[in-house]
């Protein structure tokens, strides 16, 4: 079948790249225009994540009123509530907002009788006694255009009121803030971090692949297929937009960047095993300098044996990748379920790309690609490309290595797991947090804004845990009672109608929302067995990491038995794959201590310039182990695929394990760096969940393809020696009838 591919690639690379252009332009198209409605970004949203049907959701489901519209308020500052003439003041500004269609209401302290001294006006008088607020809410029966039209409206109306009250309060200042605006930042924070993510890792990972390849032109084949695969990710996105009614904000970005990575990883593969193969179909020294008259057949030649060799390889490396993430597919969580689809969607594109299109470039450039780039002419550049292009000889940096590791193998063994196991420690101490506003940058004015409103308003921001039950006032009475008396809470509000039941807002002693004894008081009342449903951000928490915990061992079976299949298919060996299972678990387990010790601990929270939450997003730690696992196998497959080549050659065990490495560690290891490039400019970003990803999954990156890749997983194959290779007989039998070789 991979043979087929290479030569239908090769009589037809023309079409192939012109067929690949037009789904690039198509999938871009759809994505950022919407042909015409809605784009990719103006479809996501943002907010805390759920788990249907759990009780924090149904109690945030009867909190949800259809009576009540959008609204948006401003937050005033540095002005005395009591000033003469400020009631006056503010009368224009209220008929102006009164005025843009669609509002219903527009609510400040003047508007009530006695104006401030009613007491019904505190909730929006500042504590400091320094502000105000004012409240314009729309009409709720407004279509969503119309309402979208209105906010726009709205906010600029509000943002200009500070300016009218220069006479009475010259030094005030403003904050608009509302639902609608926190979405569209984060939305935006999105946007703007793809951009700084892709302006980053591109130029870094051109830079390495030149490096890695001598020149330009081979350097450019991996990246033309990256950016066809990101075009065509984002495409499959808009999609699957239409599928998952709350698309998270945060999907588009770590999908693009796995995307990414994952295709100049391929791509990188592809053209190195090709100039390698094209070596061998051009001959000696006689054959190479006539390579414009014989050119052709030998570029068809290689890239025949490309693809049966190294495309099987990233076929079979991208299944394994697809495999891991697909546990997320389990989970309950709509979020979970949508990177995972996602990252399915685009895997499928980087692995045709490295398929299809990057062989189409290759047939159009592959005879050029036999000698030495002009980079290699430049006195100094040359003395660099000596060490760092690819070469074919057997004996090199990574034999040597090797052979290093081989004459000690279980002191490797133990010095590289006790490195992991420190790496890993700060896992003892793992908060999970759902976090919303947190996740923006410092000097975001949303984030400003909550924070403003929690502090200086506490009464008009919501209470940290959220009792809701659809009985009566006087019953819901009762059970304030009840909930007041429980260890850990400070105070129970009186119990209010609020939506479709009865709210009665808990505040318990520690301010923190999803602090660890705030879901202790979650957890006692609950245990209370009240008629009713307990929300907020310490109770979702628990629901979150209960469903996680549900579904896990499912996941990880699965992920597990097809990843043993997988790779007995391609080995032959059942001691392999277990060792790979092994080996990938104490890695990630170092990632996530690492993950841990940074952004919960906030030990570089300087350096990345975040704010720590306290804890670790519970959706990030699934997605750096279903992400990192995947990865994790990628380049265990690279590496792999060339050991059980060369053994399959009669080439012993130690022999096949050191010339194998110093074969594939080139590519790994500039594959390795190429994608850490490419997660680390996403940390340059400003979202906060963006940044715990793309770090955690460089470090689970770089730590696999140096501690794991170069010295532990040699260290315990010549351990194993031919006992790499044992299967019982019956599997064996199965192996040679199913058996997935180049």
């Amino acid at each position: 079948m991979f043979e087929s591919l290479g030569r239908a690639v090769a009589r037809h690379p023309r079409l192939t790249v012109v067929v690949w252009a037009a789904i690039a332009v198509a999938c871009g198209l759809l994505a950022l225009t919407g042909l015409g409605g809605q784009n990719l970004f103006d479809r996501l949203s943002t907010g805390e994540p759920v788990v249907p049907g759990s009780d924090s959701a149904r109690a945030a489901e009867l909190l949800t009123s259809d009576d009540v519209g959008a609204s948006l308020t401003l937050a005033v500052s540095e002005v005395d509530p009591s000033a003469d003439g400020l009631a006056e003041a503010l009368e224009p500004a209220r008929a102006d907002l009164l005025s843009i269609e669609g509002v219903a209401t527009v609510i400040d302290p003047y508007v009530l009788p006695d104006g401030i001294d009613n007491p019904a006006a505190a909730p929006l008088l500042a504590q400091s006694g320094d502000g105000f607020l004012m409240v314009a809410e729309l009409d709720p029966e407004l279509s969503a255009d119309a309402r979208d039209a209105a906010l726009s409206r709205v906010e600029s109306a509000l943002s200009h009121v500070p300016d009218a009250l220069t006479d009475v309060a010259p030094q005030a200042t403003g904050l608009v803030g509302g639902t609608s605006l926190i979405i569209s930042a984060i939305t935006d924070q999105v946007r703007e971090d793809l951009t700084t993510g892709e302006a980053v890792a591109l130029p870094i990972a051109l830079v390495i692949m030149v490096l890695v390849f001598g020149g330009f032109l081979a350097a450019a084949m991996p990246l033309a297929g990256a950016l066809a695969s990101i075009a065509g990710g984002l495409g499959s996105l808009w999609l699957l937009s239409h599928l998952i009614t709350d698309m998270e904000s945060s999907v588009v970005n770590v999908v693009t960047v796995l995307g990414l990575g994952l295709s100049i990883d391929y791509g990188l593969l592809i053209v190195s095993r090709f100039r390698e193969e094209l070596g061998t179909a051009l001959g000696d020294d006689e054959g190479a300098s006539n390579r414009r008259r014989r050119g052709d057949g030998a570029v068809t030649t290689a890239l025949i044996r490309t693809i049966a060799t190294a495309g099987r390889t990233v076929a079979f490396s991208a299944l394994t990748v697809a495999v891991s993430i697909a546990g997320l597919l389990v989970f309950r969580q709509d979020i979970l379920r949508a990177f995972g689809a996602g990252a399915i969607a685009v895997i499928i594109f980087a692995v045709t790309t490295a398929l299809t299109l990057v062989p189409a470039l290759l047939a159009f450039t592959g005879r050029r690609l036999a000698g030495s780039g002009l980079l290699s002419r430049v006195p100094f550049l040359h003395r660099v490309l000596e060490r760092t292009a690819d070469v074919q000889a057997d004996e090199g940096a990574f034999s040597r290595l090797t052979a290093r590791v081989q004459r000690r193998p279980w002191w490797v063994i133990g010095g590289s797991l006790v490195i992991l196991l420190v790496l890993a420690s700060p896992l003892l101490h793992l908060e999970l947090r759902n976090s919303t506003t947190q996740l923006l940058p410092l000097n975001s004015p949303q984030r400003e804004y909550v924070q403003v409103l929690s502090t200086e308003y506490p009464a008009s921001a919501s209470p940290s845990v959220q009792v809701v039950t659809e009985s009566t006032l006087d019953q819901a009475l009762t059970m304030a009672t009840a909930i007041a008396d429980l260890p850990g809470v400070e105070t129970v509000d009186d119990p209010v109608a609020v939506g479709h039941g009865v709210l009665i807002g808990v505040h318990p002693t520690d301010l923190d929302p999803g602090s660890r004894p705030t879901q202790d008081v979650v957890r006692e009342i609950r245990a209370l067995d009240l008629d009713a449903h307990v929300g907020g951000q310490a109770a979702n928490q628990i629901d979150f990491v209960d469903a996680l915990a549900e579904r896990a061992p499912w996941a990880l079976a699965i992920v597990a038995l097809a990843t043993l299949v997988l790779l007995f298919l391609m080995t032959g060996s059942v001691l392999v794959p277990i060792k790979a299972l092994l080996t990938n678990a104490v890695s990630l387990c170092a990632s996530l201590g690492v993950l841990v010790w940074v952004f919960q601990d906030g030990h570089l929270s300087g350096l990345l310039g975040f704010e720590s939450t306290g804890g670790i997003e519970t959706y990030v730690l699934a997605l750096v182990i279903a992400f990192g696992f995947g990865l994790a196998m990628d380049y265990e497959v690279f590496l792999l695929s060339r050991i059980k080549e060369l053994h399959d050659q009669g080439t012993s065990n130690d022999d096949a394990v050191r010339r194998g490495l110093q074969r594939s560690g080139r590519v790994i290891t500039s594959a390795a760096a190429v994608i850490v490039a490419v997660f680390a400019g996403f940390v340059a970003g400003d979202l906060l969940v963006i940044k715990e990803v793309g770090f955690s999954l460089a470090v689970a990156v770089l730590i696999d393809a140096t501690l794991v890749r170069l010295l532990l997983v040699p260290a315990t194959m010549t351990v194993l020696r031919e006992w790499n290779w044992w299967a019982p007989a019956p599997l064996r039998r199965v192996y040679d009838r199913l058996a997935i070789t180049h």
